[in-house]
């Protein structure tokens, strides 16, 4: 697939007609690590979404695309998931300063009380003086460990974030618990878990923020249809994966997948010009489901591979 265009970029632009890419962010930090993408490089994402005309849509308008109704020809939806204290501090002015949205789904029973921390650029901050912001390892040993609140978000932060336009919040559960692993073959005590995971999410966010949204965001992308029954009961209708293979069309059109199953792609800790090439392979009509269709079951083969090599080892 590759070989087919070497430069996307080289090619007369396209109109790109009906999908909506998703992008997927975890942590912004110089830490670097897993799931991360630099201050720097998502300042120069950002920074070219800008300067293309692209708009970053709401939850609720990207609701509407998949229902049907218009959106502008270059829209993106851009997710953030947990809601890690290093969105605030370095996310956040970035996404002011470029005017532009982001969705983040957190973690509700992670998120604690206490006055609002600094962020990048707040009056001059100098850097040394800034919150730390570890790399994603080092934040699920302290999560582990109980010090929530040295690497996530308190509820201060999220209500100022609010109201700045620059992130709105939806669930990603209440424990970021795989009750699938833990409950194994227990059905009725799975669905039991991530029924009262639902409704504690929905609470919290309901009894914080006033709104309890029907977006929501499975932990590690996983799901099966437990799990979306229990979902489609606590009254979420907006589902999304973590499947990066697919196309967030409008419904009625060929090969839309609907609200139930949104696909997103993770963003890799490079320029701008990286994602220039990733939107062109996610947007464009024809080239877009080929590509999908080809890396699909390049991960397929290659996960049957490994499976089969370790069945041979004795």
């Amino acid at each position: 697939m590759k070989d087919v265009i070497k430069d996307p970029l080289s090619v007369a632009p396209i109109k790109p007609a009906h999908n909506v890419p998703v992008l997927m962010y975890h942590h912004i930090t110089p830490a670097g690590g897993m799931i991360n993408t630099t201050p720097a490089n998502f300042e120069s994402q950002i920074a070219w979404l800008a300067r293309n005309g692209y708009t970053s849509l709401t939850a609720e308008r990207f609701a509407g695309h998949l229902a049907g109704r218009p959106v502008p020809d270059k829209s993106v939806l851009i997710t953030f998931d947990d809601g890690y204290l290093d969105n605030w501090v370095y996310a956040h002015p970035v996404l002011q300063r470029y005017g532009m949205h982001a969705v983040l789904f957190v973690i509700t029973g992670w998120i604690g009380d206490g006055p609002a921390r600094p962020y990048e650029g707040l009056d001059g901050m100098p850097a040394a003086s800034l919150p730390a912001a570890p790399d994603h390892d080092a934040c699920k040993k302290l999560i582990e460990a109980g010090r929530h609140d040295d690497v996530m978000l308190r509820w201060s932060e999220i209500e100022a974030m609010r109201a700045a336009g620059s992130f709105e919040f939806h669930s990603h559960t209440h424990t970021h618990t795989r009750w699938d692993q833990v409950c194994g073959p227990d059905t009725a005590s799975k669905r039991a878990h991530v029924a009262k995971e639902l409704a504690d999410s929905r609470a919290t966010l309901q009894a914080r923020l006033g709104e309890a949204s029907d977006h929501l965001c499975w932990p590690q992308g996983y799901f099966d249809d437990d799990y979306l029954q229990e979902g489609r009961t606590a009254g979420f209708r907006h589902f999304y994966t973590t499947d990066p293979f697919g196309q967030n069309v409008a419904a009625g059109t060929p090969g839309a997948a609907g609200p139930e199953h949104i696909y997103r792609f993770a963003v890799r800790n490079q320029p701008g010009a990286w994602l220039a090439r990733r939107l062109w392979w996610a947007a464009h009509p024809f080239w877009g489901p080929r590509y999908n269709a080809w890396k699909s079951w390049k991960r397929s083969w290659k996960k049957g591979l490994r499976a089969r090599l370790r069945g041979r080892r004795p």
